[in-house]
């Protein structure tokens, strides 16, 4: 009793540690996390260089990892310059929406004869046109400005790739131990490039549409909402509604009628519950068995940790957790209370077990 009772105030006290630590360290991880994903992207380029008819095959690594870091840079200066030319453009805009849309709550209030005529920060606290342009901006600025950072970080993940598994295996002293690692990071790589994969096709779908619903009906900075539909997209539940919320409430303040933040909020609350309702759920399938309510959780836990970078990354994390929770008897229990439901398959354990003695 005495030793369990140890076992879980070390446990706590290292959970705790470990939380403090991801918060302090923040501007330290951030860079880091994000060059991991560069680096991701960049070796999922480079494979698929290699698979090019023809003239895949005969392209050297070296050769194919160039052409992808190319395509990044080049992809990254596009967006880069096209978000930051369209908030440059929505910032000068900002105070004529602001008092255009104070205007708009006051008709509404005459309208509906209120006592007290309502205004926006009713519906959402504390909101600000020019303060949310400003976060914006400076979300924008901190990312340019790690920029550095991450391509130091990126350079040396490619040139250290190939020791990896050496590292990984030289950490265990057994074969079988050896095995399991590798194993379980398989099943880890495999599991993030299926959610990653289609997660940034829909994400991509669900920006172009945007982009194309929004220009067809004359709303200026189309590709800045485009933009952010596919970085929301990746943000579960929650970037879905602010990705219609921030067009329609534009909408509202640039045309004189209805009309058209009918047409825009409607549109983009479809496009946004056809992907992400009926499409994505078909194409990811059985594959992540999170809970609903550990998203949620883990939405709100990683984003005030990590920010908006924490927010986008939550569910991949609850996936790496799982997974790694799921192969240990101790841990096990914990993987079956995140997944949906209880069912987080056999340790993998097993498999090794069943090549190293087979019948």
């Amino acid at each position: 009793m005495r030793n369990t009772l140890v076992q879980t105030s070390a446990a706590l006290i290292l959970l705790c540690l470990f939380g403090y630590l991801l918060v302090i360290g923040r501007s330290l991880l951030i860079p880091f996390i994000i060059a991991f994903i560069v680096w991701y992207i960049i070796n999922s380029l480079a494979n698929a260089f290699h698979d090019i008819p023809y003239i895949g095959k005969t392209l050297p690594r070296p050769v194919t990892i160039i052409f992808a870091l190319f395509l990044i840079f080049y992809i990254a200066s596009f967006v880069f310059d096209m978000v930051t030319s369209n908030l440059q453009l929505l910032a000068q805009d900002a105070p004529t929406y602001q008092a255009r849309l104070d205007e708009v709550f006051q008709l509404i209030s005459q309208k509906l004869k209120l006592k007290e005529p309502i205004t926006i920060s009713d519906l959402i606290p504390n909101f600000s046109l020019s303060q949310a342009i400003s976060t914006g901006a400076s979300v924008l600025t901190s990312l340019a400005g790690s920029g550095s950072l991450v391509f130091i970080y990126v350079l040396f993940l490619i040139l250290e790739a190939a020791t990896f598994d050496i590292k990984l295996m030289a950490l265990f002293e057994t074969q079988q131990k050896q095995q399991l690692a590798l194993a379980i990071r398989d099943e880890v790589a495999q599991r993030m490039r299926h959610y990653l994969g289609i997660k940034t096709a829909v994400s991509l779908a669900t920006g172009f549409l945007t982009y194309l619903l929004l220009e067809l009906v004359g709303l200026p900075y189309a590709p800045l909402f485009g933009f952010i539909a596919f970085l929301l997209n990746y943000i579960p539940t929650v970037g879905s509604l602010t990705a219609v919320l921030f067009p329609a409430i534009l909408s509202l303040v640039y045309y004189d009628t209805f009309t058209n933040f009918l047409i825009i909020s409607i549109g983009l609350g479809s496009i946004q519950f056809c992907i992400g309702n009926l499409i994505e759920p078909k194409l990811m399938g059985s594959s992540l068995n999170i809970s609903p309510l550990i998203i949620m959780i883990s939405l709100s836990l990683w984003g005030s940790i990590w920010g908006i970078i924490g927010m986008v990354l939550c569910v991949p994390l609850v996936v790496l957790i799982m997974i790694i929770c799921a192969q240990f008897p101790a841990s096990r229990p914990f993987a079956i209370l995140l997944s949906a439901n209880g069912n987080v398959g056999e340790p993998l354990t097993l498999s090794v077990d069943k090549e190293n003695n087979p019948q």
